[in-house]
């Protein structure tokens, strides 16, 4: 038996030894459990037809589901808070590979619908307008009646979609590979969000050791973070295969000292989300750093900046032609802010906006207050990004690209827990303080947790999800608020 098994085996072998592992597997599976319930299927599902014959389809679907899925996230996060390197280290413990720790925990979801989000419905349905000839960039799912439409939720029935060229045709690939099943091509959704985080699993600790960043802290909190579990692994979302392409082109940018081939790489990545296209602009400081403000240093970086994005643009564009789709994509730039989430700018405007309707001030229909915040929101994060090139882009690029992406996601109209895993992947390799640690693994536990949150009251147990919520900020409390803060990680082979 080669090598290289064995020692998978081995490592395989040590991660199911841990307990804390074990709790992170039966986290999933009680969030596998909860997304049998009403809040996370859609009506049309035909797992409906299955729960029927079980005769578990009544109001105890959903106070089972809700209880599993709140107990399970807070396994999850106790899971997460256990196998932190730092920990293990002054428990005298060894370092586990986060790869055998991911694909033990993660394992429950791969069985199950989408999670905390029906964006793999939206998927599917544009598969399948594909395939009827309709241009998904033109006509939203609601143009087709019948079970590919049902699925989708209603507020996305007729809108268009705002994905890139490469994640329609990979979505029209998938429907053909499911045999046009509607439920059966949301499920393989899935399948290129795994290989999204399987690219950023084996880059993130690559890059982490270009970088002289602990490898195992690294992959501690942007491969084994919860988020990722839920969110790219369970609700199968596009973002993660973006991300994964991002950090491919960055690693190979690195180590080859070619940053056009990691533009090239990033064009890809573009097509399928297109927010990448930010990661190509930094590419070749990564190889040159900018250092000064002379003008012809300057015109210098101006150039390579926009040549690589330039190419990255020329990528993006040859999936657009080749595709047939063209750029209909811009036409849904508004698309993701449609909902209302807890944007910090949207909920400000909710605050603002609560007296003036309450006081019938708002002859344009309730939400002025609410538009005009994140028209500020969108400013403040152009503004943000603006700043933090010129603090970071020539001299640090993997801090522009970090703290760009999650400022981007804090600023937008609509903010989703794994928007914030765009920057927060290469966290890590920022250094960041323990405060700016400890703020990102809240931020974590709070988006988490609004997400359940929100399912749950969809089930209609608001009062069981507040007490359950609770419950789940004592662990955090009781794990990372309570503790002392830490200095950074040093560089460590365990784990890597």
């Amino acid at each position: 038996m080669p090598d290289r098994i064995v020692r998978a085996i081995g490592d395989l072998q040590r991660a199911a030894s841990s307990r804390a592992v074990w709790a992170g597997f039966a986290g999933s599976l009680g969030i596998l459990i909860g997304s049998l319930s009403p809040a996370y299927l859609p009506q049309a599902s035909p797992m409906w037809d299955v729960l029927r014959g079980l005769g578990i389809d009544g109001p105890t679907t959903k106070w089972v589901g809700t209880v599993a899925t709140l107990l399970g996230l807070m396994l999850l996060l106790e899971s997460w808070f256990r196998l932190r390197p730092a920990k293990r280290r002054a428990q005298g413990r060894p370092q586990l590979r986060h790869w055998a720790v991911l694909g033990i925990i993660s394992f429950p979801l791969l069985f199950g619908p989408p999670i905390f989000s029906h964006d793999a419905y939206s998927y599917a349905a544009h598969g399948w307008l594909i395939h009827n000839n309709l241009n998904p960039y033109a006509v939203g799912p609601g143009i087709l009646p019948g079970y590919y439409a049902d699925q989708v939720a209603w507020v996305w029935r007729d809108t268009t979609a705002p994905y890139g060229p490469l994640a329609l045709w990979m979505s029209h690939g998938i429907v053909l590979l499911a045999g046009l099943d509607p439920f059966l091509s949301a499920v393989l959704m899935r399948v290129p969000a795994l290989v999204g985080v399987a690219l950023i699993g084996t880059m993130v600790p690559r890059i982490a050791r270009l970088v002289g960043v602990d490898r195992a802290a690294a992959s501690w909190f942007s491969v084994l973070n919860p988020i990722l579990v839920i969110d790219f692994i369970g609700g199968a979302h596009n973002d993660s295969l973006m991300t994964g392409l991002m950090l491919l082109g960055i690693w190979l940018t690195m180590r080859y000292r070619r940053w056009w081939l990691g533009a090239l790489v990033v064009g890809v990545a573009a097509a399928v989300k297109q927010p990448a296209f930010l990661t190509a602009v930094a590419l070749p400081f990564l190889v040159v750093p900018w250092t000064s403000w002379r003008p012809k240093s300057v015109a210098w970086a101006a150039i390579r900046a926009l040549t690589s994005l330039a190419l990255s643009v020329a990528v993006f564009a040859s999936f657009s032609f080749a595709s047939g789709l063209g750029f209909g994509w811009v036409n849904a730039i508004n698309v993701p802010g449609m909902v209302d989430t807890v944007s910090p700018f949207t909920v400000l405007g909710h605050i603002v906006q609560f007296p003036i309707n309450l006081l019938g001030l708002d002859p344009g229909g309730g939400r002025t207050a609410i538009t005009v915040f994140r028209g500020i929101g969108s400013v403040v994060g152009v503004l943000g990004i603006a700043w933090f090139a010129w603090r970071h882009l020539g001299r640090r690029p993997l801090h522009f690209i970090s703290y760009s992406f999650i400022w981007f996601a804090l600023c937008a109209p609509a903010i989703h827990s794994w928007y914030l895993l765009w920057g927060a992947v290469l966290l890590p390799m920022t250094r960041p303080s323990s405060r700016a640690l400890r703020a990102a693994i809240v931020a974590t536990v709070v988006l988490l947790g609004f997400n359940a949150m929100n399912f749950g009251i969809r089930n209609g147990l608001w009062m069981l999800v507040l007490i359950l919520f609770a419950a789940t900020y004592w662990t955090v409390h009781s794990h990372e608020l309570s503790q002392p803060m830490e200095g950074p990680d040093v560089e460590t082979e365990a784990g890597a």
